[in-house]
């Protein structure tokens, strides 16, 4: 049994036949999807581009007049979609009534003001440490180095490393509490 031409498929096609339609379909979809995607080069957009070929395929089949063959037909449908496509603003404009639906997840000015405050008071904790403990707060937190590294620029063992900082954390805490900073952030 020989399969049917394009030219059958797509007369059924025109008259509804689904069956047709997906004989169509599957020997068509990849090359039509090849051919998309070296327009977009993105797998994605030229999905729902050969969705919206094939779409046309079904609603158009009964104009389709035999100029040329199916698959050219097709090809000239998807080469346009995939043209269209690019032409298309890739960021669509914000709507204003949208814009006023969108919650500021900014700071307030009385939030800002207490983190302001809540930094100074915390670097006056940090300065009162001892020189020792200061040191590693600094490299640890505000450097953002290791243990082991702080060890290496310091020139002390990893476990003075570590029970500096438990005692200048113990310590800063102390502070802080007495200095009435709390530990969350504002």
């Amino acid at each position: 049994m020989q399969p049917d031409s394009d030219q059958d498929l797509i007369s059924r096609v025109a008259k509804g036949d689904r069956l047709a339609f997906r004989a169509l379909y599957a020997r068509h979809h990849v090359r039509v999807f090849r051919f998309i995607l070296r327009f977009v080069k993105d797998e994605a957009q030229a999905e729902d581009l050969i969705s919206e070929v094939f779409l046309d395929v079904w609603r158009q089949a009964d104009r389709f007049e035999g100029r040329s063959s199916v698959s050219t037909w097709i090809l000239g449908m998807a080469r346009f979609k995939a043209l269209s496509s690019l032409r298309r603003p890739t960021e669509t404009a914000l709507d204003e009534d949208q814009a006023g639906t969108i919650a500021d997840e900014a700071d307030t000015p009385e939030t800002v003001a207490q983190k302001v405050d809540k930094a100074q008071a915390i670097r006056r904790c940090i300065a009162a440490l001892s020189s020792e403990h200061r040191e590693i707060v600094d490299l640890v937190y505000y450097q953002e180095k290791s243990i082991s590294e702080v060890a290496e620029i310091v020139g002390i063992p990893e476990n003075t490393v570590k029970t500096r900082m438990f005692y200048a954390r113990k310590r800063l805490q102390e502070l802080m509490q007495s200095a009435g900073v709390d530990r969350g952030w504002p």
